[in-house]
């Protein structure tokens, strides 16, 4: 990753020694000769050389910054300009006079001599050779520039009469002085600024800025820093042994060094077995959508138990936390199927019970077996948008992975089980960080924990500083053995998106920090910015976002999980926080982040030019994607949707809302989407009738639509400030629908709604995704007809498969703004 850029405030080295000089235009008016004293403390000063100048010092009151703040250039070249030297500078008035034998001021020279008579005139000559200002000098005139006053030269030209040159060495020490309180007056406005930005105080906002000026963001393909271990001792295995026994009921031995003991007896009823065919369906599915990005299973491994328990008919004779974990994995792979989302859902409920049935909640010895079925259970309810039973279920597995050792690199293992505990941990890692992008952006073992905490805003159940485990290995399944992992030299291509996925989640430990500020500077985005496209650069060729190539759906997931991070990262900076300009910046970053998002579904929403398999290319692209969403790309995609609309890139946008019409009500989650966009339309709509589209940025209620759940967590939201709390809520009446009219209402309307789940008549109020296509066709079209062009890239036209609906009556006419209102 690149070094974090320099310092924005350049350091100037204050001068040891410095001469406050005086301007001798004034005492040239003057008819007769008059004494200038320097201050009197100053007067008894020794000088730095042997026949240097004085050694004057600044006035003490006053302090030096340790550095000039911004735009302060010319003053500190001012000030260095002005000190001491003994070799080019004239020397100070004392001086003269201390020579010359002169009595100290205040001391009447009753004999002055002949020599201190001259001496004097020197001294009166020598205060007429006070420098000329930087425009007097370049144009060779002579300046009458006072201590107060410009000279008028530079009065009569409207510049700024200054002293900067290197061979100005006498400043005037007012002027100076002066030139010091500005910079001290704009340093301390800045702080107040600052200051008003955070409710802590300056103590909190220093941090923070330090804070930001010291990211520490992994290397790409680093591997965790390896806890050290205590040196091996002499033959102690009768105390191993000794240990075991007497340690028993009060401690166990660490993993790896701990033997399973017995198991109260556990002897659930098995369910039946489905058809092998229905099995084998849902199996490919699992390993196409789910195992490509968190390959927790050896497969080669898994398929032949399979064959196994099918051969016996029955799963009598296993252990039931497998058949647990089997119909775990079914569960999960019922959700991609092409099954009716009525009929895949019910089906994967009565998967995940009869999962749960078979699992002994009295067991005290865990297996990796107990952790993957824990994670899938979480993956399961996250995808039904339960999240937070998904992230009740994350923290168990969490927890079994922590009490055998997952997070630790001990061993010697075998190559399978080693590989395999290193994929089952750092899935668990990337799906806790996706819980974290839900906090800032709603998603999907310690991978995946990482997700689901930035997707929830929930706080990081996985300190780095507890984990050593090596990074896995990015091979197919098929190339790990017992004997080792066997690639041929050949293959190119990994065998799944776990590796890149990690090098993305591994930031968003430091990401979470970084956005406890309250805003975040220029420089700390360009560094997580430069960051992340070293991350995609990991990904495969037409994962790339300038790749011309079709794009497999079931890919957009993991190259979501990186978009996601980039939007939690800019989208703090739209808070009230930060200042207008800042807050217009991140809604360019936004809609930057939108736009590629856009790229990447234009090349899903066509159809594949070469594929191994027939059928694959025959099957329209919106089965293709509906098989392969998930909860965090339908989100992903409606957040995308919000920043184009409110840009007015409505070509973007009609293709977003035609990716989310194809997921349909697949995912519960994309129909929850589809009625906030329907919302946030509307008031867009209203806002564009009354001629403020130009002025969206400043509208805090567009603002607050916009930044979509944002508002979702307790540290970055700012809506909620001021509302009612605690049992307050629990007594104001549920509100009407925006698209629903208060007699409209049901018999349990005055019941509090669930925050998760949609009743029928919500689901059903926000007239649909046709609707909404309708909608944004007309808004494209009124675009077209008031600038003659559509706001969009040249790349950006919708792909060639996703052909405009065609016009019915009521759209053959030209239709305003008006009536959709």
């Amino acid at each position: 990753m690149a070094a974090p850029s320099s310092k924005a405030y350049q350091q100037h080295s204050a001068p040891a020694h410095s001469t406050p000089s005086y301007d001798s235009s004034s005492s040239a008016s003057n008819p007769s000769p008059q004494r200038v004293l320097p201050p009197a403390g100053l007067m008894n000063a020794g000088s730095s050389r042997p026949g240097g100048g004085p050694n004057i010092q600044p006035p003490p009151q006053l302090q030096m910054p340790p550095a000039p703040m911004s735009g302060s250039a010319g003053y500190a070249h001012s000030w260095g300009s002005a000190s001491a030297s003994p070799r080019s500078g004239p020397p100070g008035l004392h001086d003269t006079i201390s020579s010359a034998g002169i009595p100290p001021p205040g001391i009447p020279p009753p004999h002055m001599s002949a020599a201190g008579l001259q001496a004097q005139k020197r001294a009166y000559r020598q205060r007429r050779k006070d420098p000329s200002c930087d425009a007097c000098r370049e144009r060779k005139v002579k300046c009458d520039a006072t201590d107060t006053t410009s000279c008028s030269e530079c009065t009569s030209r409207n510049v700024k009469c200054q002293f900067t040159k290197e061979t100005n060495r006498r400043m005037s020490s007012i002027k100076q002085v002066q030139d010091l309180e500005k910079q001290l007056v704009q340093a301390r406005q800045q702080l107040n600024s600052l200051r008003s930005l955070s409710k802590e105080g300056s103590m909190d906002i220093d941090a923070e800025i330090s804070h930001q000026s010291t990211l520490n963001l992994p290397d790409i393909g680093s591997h965790p820093h390896r806890h050290p271990r205590p040196p091996p001792s002499h033959d102690l295995s009768r105390v191993r042994a000794n240990l075991r026994n007497i340690g028993r009921g009060v401690f166990k031995p660490p993993p790896p060094y701990r033997q399973l003991g017995p198991q109260p007896s556990f002897s659930p009823p098995r369910p039946a077995l489905l058809p092998r065919g229905q099995a084998e369906h849902i199996l490919d599915q699992y390993y196409s959508n789910v195992h490509t990005v968190i390959p927790i299973l050896h497969w080669p491994t898994f398929c032949k138990e399979v064959d196994e328990v099918y051969k016996a008919g029955t799963l009598h004779g296993f252990p039931p936390i497998w058949g647990s974990l089997f119909f775990s994995v079914l569960a999960c792979g019922t959700i991609h199927t092409t099954s009716p989302s009525n009929k895949k859902l019910d089906e994967g409920k009565e998967y995940i019970e009869a999962a749960q049935r078979m699992v002994d909640f009295y067991d005290d010895e865990f297996a990796v077996n107990n952790v993957r079925q824990a994670l899938l259970t979480s993956v399961f309810l996250c995808e039904m948008n339960l999240k937070s039973a998904a992230w009740v279920w994350l923290g168990a597995s969490i927890r079994m992975a922590q009490d055998i050792g997952l997070h630790c690199d001990t061993g010697p293992w075998p190559a399978i089980e080693n590989e395999m505990r290193k994929r089952v941990w750092w899935g668990i890692y990337v799906w806790d960080r996706s819980a974290l992008i839900e906090k800032y952006c709603p998603q999907t073992s310690a991978d995946l924990n990482r997700l689901l905490s930035l997707e929830l805003g929930r706080p990081l159940q996985i300190d780095d500083d507890d984990c050593d485990v090596g990074l896995p290995c990015p091979v197919d399944d098929r190339f790990i053995h017992d004997s080792g992992i066997l690639a041929p030299s050949g293959v190119s291509q990994p065998g799944n998106f776990l590796l890149s996925t990690i090098h993305v989640v591994r930031s968003i430990g430091q990401l979470k920090k970084t956005l406890k500020a309250p805003v975040l500077t220029s420089q700390t985005l360009h560094t997580f910015e430069t960051h992340f496209a070293a991350c995609m650069a990991t990904f495969p060729p037409s994962c790339q976002p300038n790749s011309p190539d079709y794009l497999d759906p079931r890919y957009l997931s993991p190259v979501f999980y990186l978009q996601n991070v980039r939007l939690a990262l800019h989208r703090h900076n739209l808070s009230t926080s930060s200042l207008p300009e800042a807050r217009s910046t991140a809604l360019d970053h936004c809609v930057a982040t939108a736009r590629d998002t856009f790229r990447f579904l234009s090349r899903a929403m066509s159809s594949p030019q070469s594929s191994p398999n027939s059928q694959e290319r025959q099957r329209p692209w919106e089965d293709r994607l509906a098989a392969a969403a998930t909860t965090l790309l339908c989100a992903h995609i409606w957040r995308c949707t919000l920043f184009l609309c409110f840009r007015a890139y409505y070509t973007e946008a009609l293709a977003c809302i035609r990716a989310s019409a194809a997921i349909g009500d697949n995912r519960a989650v994309n129909v929850a989407c589809g009625r906030n966009l329907a919302s946030f339309l509307r008031v867009l709509v209203a806002r564009l009738q009354r001629g403020e589209g130009n002025n969206l940025d400043r509208d805090e209620e567009m603002m607050a639509y916009v930044s979509g759940d944002v508002q979702a967590s307790a540290e970055s939201s700012w809506v909620w400030h001021g509302s009612e709390t605690g049992m307050t809520l629990n007594n104001i009446e549920k509100s009407s629908s925006l698209f629903q009219s208060s007699g409209a209402r049901s018999e349990g309307a005055s019941h509090m709604p669930s925050l998760t789940v949609l009743t029928p008549e919500e689901a059903n109020d926000w007239g649909g995704w046709e609707k909404q296509k309708w909608l944004l066709e007309t808004l494209l079209r009124e675009q077209r007809g008031a600038s003659g062009h559509v706001r969009s890239s040249p790349d950006s036209s919708p792909p060639s498969v996703m052909p405009p609906p065609q016009p019915s009556a009521q759209s053959l006419s030209r239709i305003s703004i008006a009536n959709i209102i």
